[in-house]
């Protein structure tokens, strides 16, 4: 397997790397490879700030005779789920609720403001979404959580 790197038009964090964090792209190249179909799925998922996943980046992890681990917002997960059906196996991971999810973001000190309330707008949103996903996976204890992932992916792969 391989994690697949996101195309977005965000500005990078301190601390992530062009080409191996996301691909960072200014509006109007995003916005060219949404018109040249260049992506599986693309959404604006805060405003203004758009996130895809390439066509090439899958296809380079293919051609590497590897698996393509995705992570993304529930309607880009939809739109993949639409376009590979059984192909595709889509885990919702939930945190144990919107007042623990408070407490985690609060704790790591990353977000302004107004980022903050925003992420936590987009997840209970992103919440009502998850019957859609083929396993829900509550973050209540983060091993657990990874030990139910893995169990279900490697079922999935017939490992």
């Amino acid at each position: 397997m391989s994690f697949s790197i996101s195309a977005t038009t965000r500005k990078p964090r301190s601390n992530e790397i062009e080409n191996a964090d996301y691909y960072f792209m200014d509006l109007d190249h995003f916005t060219e490879k949404i018109q040249h179909e260049e992506f599986v799925e693309w959404e604006m998922v805060y405003e203004g700030k758009y996130y895809g996943t390439l066509k090439s980046e899958l296809e380079r992890i293919w051609n590497n005779n590897q698996t393509p681990v995705l992570d993304i917002d529930v309607k880009g997960a939809i739109h993949v789920q639409q376009q590979f059906g059984e192909n595709c196996l889509s885990i919702f991971i939930e945190p144990p609720s919107i007042e623990v999810l408070k407490q985690r973001l609060a704790s790591r000190g990353t977000e302004g403001l107004e980022s903050f309330q925003n992420r936590i707008n987009k997840a209970s949103y992103e919440i009502s979404f998850k019957h859609h996903f083929n396993t829900i996976i509550i973050n209540d204890d983060l091993n657990h959580a990874c030990e139910q992932a893995e169990n279900v992916i490697k079922n999935f792969l017939n490992f």
